[in-house]
Formats: structure tokens, C-alpha cells, sequence
């Protein structure tokens, strides 16, 4: 487990924390939650998935986060008052995710960060997408990416098959990332994001994605190398 320096918000949860016999006592009212998405990352994320429409796992990160020991879940107690409350609460944890190590390298595209909701209920669900939502372009422009997910649905489908949802989780989370050159598919419609995605990977973009990338960079009159 892991606290804050400065600031008095819910610590980070490691799966060790969970795993080894004696829970440390700041995390115990919210066993069931951690546990429950740490079964869930392991089963689900780690795993394929006949209707996701790819080969691979269903995530392609959280595997490298939970061997490297760069997977971390914070608990936010209450129910908000709405996705503004969420998204300033996430903010402490976009900052704190920056100051983690590993800051550079090829390990720190693998660090993730899990914002636990578990007392949301269903009828609140799309204050996780609102939040995501009103998050996304600050995050994007740091190099990072945000996710929401819950058991709603999430309204987003797979990249690879458009009747499959891949957000669901039992717990509704919102999840922190470093951006990839893969993301690209995430970031094409919005021109900020675009020229965020250019200034990151414009030299070093997925043959597979090139077509994409080159069209959306027309779009903002850039040629990429």
C-alpha cells in the first residue's frame, strides 16, 4: 500500500496487499471491491475474449502492470455528488500517477491506476462516462489516457466488433495509462487529441495505422515524416 506525500486522499491498493494473508487495515472496509477488480484484471483483462475480434488479451496492458508491480487501485469512499466531484477527485491521482515510478522507460507504458467507485449504484453509473469525459482532453494532452468502466454497459464498443462491449467491470472505475502509438483509433476524432497523439508518436507511427494518422494530420495541415 502507498500514501500520498502531501495530500489526504485514499492510498494506492497493491495486489500483494490483497493476496498475502493479513490485509492492511486502511483497505479492509473495501476488501470485497479491491479483490473483486483484481480478479476481474486478472481473469478478464489478462485473458482473450471469443467476442472481441482480435487476438491477444482484452487488454494489452494489464498484464505488463500486474507482473512489473505497477498495478494500483485507490477506493474512493461515498457516492458523488456528480461526475464534476469524480473528476476533481481523479485529478489528485493523474498527478500522483506522473510522480510514480517508473517515470520513464519502456516499464512505465505498463503503470496503471484504478479509481475505485464501489458505492456507486447503477442508476449512477453515467456519471463515470460524464466524468471521463470532462477528464479525457487534459489527460490526453499529458500523454495520458483515462477509461471508464462499469457494469452499465459502458455506451463504447470494441474497436474490432461493434456488439461487443470490453468496459464492463463489477466495480465502476476510472483508469489511468500512459498513451501508446496504438491508441490512435481513440483520439481521431478530435483535432487537440490528434495534434497531442502527432506531437508524441508522429514519427513513429503503427504501419497499420498510418492511413488514419495521415488523414486526421491533413486535417490540421501536417504531413507526418
Amino acid at each position: 500500500m502507498i500514501t500520498h506525500p502531501t495530500l489526504d486522499v485514499p492510498p494506492l491498493a497493491e495486489p500483494r496487499d490483497l493476496d498475502g494473508g493479513t490485509i492492511p487495515e486502511a483497505l479492509r472496509p473495501w476488501a470485497e471491491p479491491l479483490h473483486d477488480t483484481l480478479a476481474w484484471a486478472r481473469q478478464y483483462l489478462c485473458e482473450p475474449h471469443p467476442e472481441l475480434g482480435r487476438k491477444g488479451n482484452v487488454c494489452p496492458f494489464a498484464d505488463g502492470a500486474l507482473s512489473r508491480d505497477t498495478f494500483y487501485m485507490a477506493v474512493c469512499a461515498g457516492k458523488p455528488a456528480g461526475s464534476e466531484e469524480i473528476a476533481e477527485t481523479v485529478t489528485h491521482y493523474r498527478d500522483w500517477f506522473l510522480d510514480l515510478p517508473p517515470r520513464t522507460g519502456a516499464g512505465a507504458q505498463f503503470k496503471t491506476i484504478l479509481v475505485l467507485f464501489p458505492e456507486l449504484t447503477r442508476p449512477d453509473l453515467p456519471v463515470i462516462d460524464a466524468a471521463q469525459r470532462l477528464l479525457k482532453a487534459a489527460y490526453v494532452a499529458r500523454g495520458l489516457m483515462i477509461g471508464e468502466f462499469h457494469d452499465g454497459p459502458p455506451d463504447k464498443a470494441g474497436l474490432w466488433n461493434a456488439e461487443f462491449r470490453p468496459l464492463r467491470s463489477p466495480v465502476p472505475l476510472l483508469a489511468i495509462r500512459h498513451m501508446v502509438a496504438t491508441d490512435f483509433p481513440f483520439l481521431s476524432l478530435d483535432d487537440d487529441h490528434v495534434a497531442a497523439y502527432l506531437q508524441l508518436f508522429g514519427d513513429r507511427v503503427p504501419p497499420h495505422l498510418r492511413g488514419q494518422v495521415s488523414q486526421a494530420s491533413s486535417r490540421l495541415g501536417k504531413a507526418l515524416p
